[in-house]
């Protein structure tokens, strides 16, 4: 039961992490990944299978560009970069995270301000 919850938890911010650590710098699918796990000490560890689409979808809604840079002679790697548009919905996005984050941890009684409005407190 537990399982399923995180991964419907990690599904919904999936696209918006992605496109912030693009917006942070252009960078190719697998960095994205390890730099995921890196920034979450290991809790989005999150696999090719989801990142890969999620990427795919991101571009088809005009988010980000991508383009093939030969790495090697034998490989090259796609790159992703963020579009304007992309910049835009992550702005408006990061502002609904915030607001929603706080609603919840308010109702919770785990944030800051619910603790000092808290009659425990008092």
């Amino acid at each position: 039961m537990k399982r399923q919850y995180v991964e419907q938890l990690k599904k919904g911010i999936t696209e918006t992490a992605l496109l912030y650590l693009i917006n942070e710098v252009q960078t190719y699918g697998y960095n994205i990944i390890k730099e995921l796990e890196k920034r979450t000490t290991g809790y989005l560890k999150l696999k090719g299978g989801t990142i890969y689409p999620a990427l795919q979808r991101l571009e088809i809604k005009g988010l980000v560009k991508s383009w093939q840079q030969r790495t090697t002679e034998r490989r090259s790697r796609r790159y992703y970069k963020i579009t304007d548009k992309g910049r835009q919905f992550l702005s408006t996005r990061l502002v609904e995270w915030q607001d929603f984050s706080l609603a919840v941890s308010t109702l919770m009684g785990i944030s800051d301000s619910a603790k000092a409005a808290s009659p425990d407190t008092a």
